[in-house]
């Protein structure tokens, strides 16, 4: 009997951005007992289904956009005999699809983590739950990462989570719903044992994995002080200063270890934040901008968010504090009109953002968007090729809507242009040479270059809002600068790195020993 844990996807790019850290974390799950997992990541290769056997145990993990071929791999697993388990954010809001259509005996809902190894130990003995609930399990009891496992030179970034959920409502986010809005931290012990793990065998650039890095606001404790709650202040204090010890050990690591994270926009009113993140070799951070109007973040419950000139100054700060910028934008909000595409690619060059991502509007499930739109679907009008509109991601890919909602200026070809086209002036040759000047060498502006590249090929040319031709020949390109990069990014491995020990002096007091 063998364990197999399968990520899947419809497109194999022979290497990968980013690990994906849950076949690892549920890899470190199984008990020794079952032998190592086969690790089968389909954005690598696609998975050799004759490889299994009856009586293997199949895990599988879906979020919306691989969903379908999950349960196509699910099928075709059990059909030659395998029990066959799903898990993963989107199993856990639709368990019965993987039980009706995915071939699953068993779903697990909510953190793996702990459950894993009872629904393979009920695998085993022939009687499977339908349903597991892992339920949100606290930080403490966060598994690391069995990397020992991992595919050498397959990937360019490792990731370590460091929290679980956030405490935001964004309209369009599942994270607070499924994750929920009390952050479960891992300890900071935890976390830096991990990333020098990953430091000893060559990886130098690492994202921190988190629903949001900064899930203490100056905000926040300046309400808890207002509302005189001893209680909330002391769980804000201690949680902001877990923040600034993993970041005061980070700041001791070998300094060509990179960090990258998730990050609300918020953190522009922290300079001790900020710099925090500099100090501790934190480059650079996703920051969810959404939209650039106060109307659009009304649209979508971000409305803590600034707005036009306000929002490129918050921007501007963390380039200030040397932390670079990956803002992300959705059009076709309601409030979106010709002339919001312009301006969004206007402030994304004033605000100096580094990489960018502009995606189109899209009702996920879990989310407050996609409970709005689906009832106003009329769903058996909607159907394609018998599939109801509000399961849309089990249409064949090319035959979905390039857009779910009806906008009520602009047809959906419109914007898919409009948004294609400011994809083609961020991601032009002169604008990233021009972004370049991040980086001081020749090769390293070189580097930023091909990044750039494989970037838009990977997310923005392969995307919904493009077309099937455009997408293959993207995919072409994507494996071709893949290659030279996973390179790059290696580093040497480290096998007698220390792991940094905790640092006694305040947070000030630090910051100026390291500076």
């Amino acid at each position: 009997m063998r364990v197999y844990l399968v990520n899947p996807s419809e497109t194999a790019f022979g290497t990968s951005v980013i690990t994906p850290r849950w076949m690892f974390v549920l890899a470190a799950a199984t008990p020794a007992a079952y032998g190592d997992p086969v690790i089968a990541d389909e954005t690598l290769d696609h998975f050799d289904l004759e490889l299994v056997q009856p009586g293997d145990i199949v895990g599988i993990s879906t979020h919306t956009a691989n969903a379908a071929r999950g349960l196509a791999i699910g099928r075709a697993a059990r059909a030659r005999g395998a029990w066959v388990v799903f898990g993963g954010i989107h199993a856990t809001l639709f368990p019965e699809e993987a039980l009706s259509l995915g071939g699953a005996h068993s779903v697990v809902k909510g953190d793996g983590d702990v459950v894993w190894a009872q629904a393979l130990s009920d695998c085993v003995q022939g009687s499977p739950l339908p349903i597991y609930d892992g339920s949100r399990i606290p930080g403490s009891n966060f598994l690391p990462a069995r990397w020992d496992l991992l595919p050498k030179g397959r990937y360019m970034w490792a990731s370590v989570q460091t929290v679980r959920g956030c405490p935001k409502h964004c309209s369009f986010c599942s994270v607070w719903r499924t994750d929920g809005q009390k952050p479960r931290s891992r300890t900071v012990d935890a976390i830096v044992e991990e990333i020098v793990t990953l430091r000893r065998i060559g990886f130098r650039f690492i994202a921190l994995a988190d629903d949001n890095f900064y899930p203490v606001t100056l905000t926040d404790l300046e309400l808890a002080r207002k509302q005189n709650n001893p209680a909330r202040i002391a769980e804000l204090e201690t949680l902001r200063e877990d923040r600034f010890e993993l970041m005061r050990r980070l700041a001791q690591l070998p300094r060509d270890t990179v960090f990258f994270t998730q990050i609300t926009v918020e953190a522009a009113e922290d300079p001790a934040f900020l710099d925090a993140m500099r100090l501790a070799n934190i480059k650079g951070g996703l920051v969810g901008v959404e939209a650039v109007t106060k109307a659009g973040l009304k649209d979508i419950f971000k409305d803590f968010n600034p707005s036009g000139d306000d929002l490129a100054a918050r921007l501007l700060k963390f380039k200030e504090h040397g932390v670079h910028v990956l803002g992300s934008f959705i059009f076709g909000l309601p409030s979106d009109r010709a002339d919001t595409f312009e301006a969004t690619a206007d402030l994304a060059q004033a605000a100096g953002i580094t990489f960018a991502q502009f995606v189109t509007m899209t009702p996920y499930p879990g989310t407050v968007d996609f409970e709005r739109w689906e009832k106003c679907q009329d769903l058996e009008a909607s159907a394609v090729d018998g599939v109801p509109i509000n399961r849309y991601w089990l249409i064949p890919g090319h035959r979905r809507p390039k857009l779910y909602t009806t906008h009520p200026t602009m047809s959906t070809e419109e914007i898919r242009l409009r948004t294609q086209a400011v994809w083609d002036r961020f991601y032009s040759l002169q604008s990233i040479w021009r972004r370049a000047d991040c980086v001081k060498s020749l090769k390293a502006r070189l580097a930023f270059v091909l990044v750039s590249k494989l970037y838009r090929q990977m997310y923005a040319n392969t995307g919904i809002a493009t077309d099937s031709a455009r997408r293959q020949n993207a995919t072409r390109w994507a494996r071709w600068l893949a290659k030279p990069l996973v390179k790059l990014f290696s580093g040497k491995p480290m096998p007698d790195l220390a792991i940094p020990l905790p640092t006694p002096l305040p947070v000030a007091a630090n910051f100026n020993v390291l500076q």
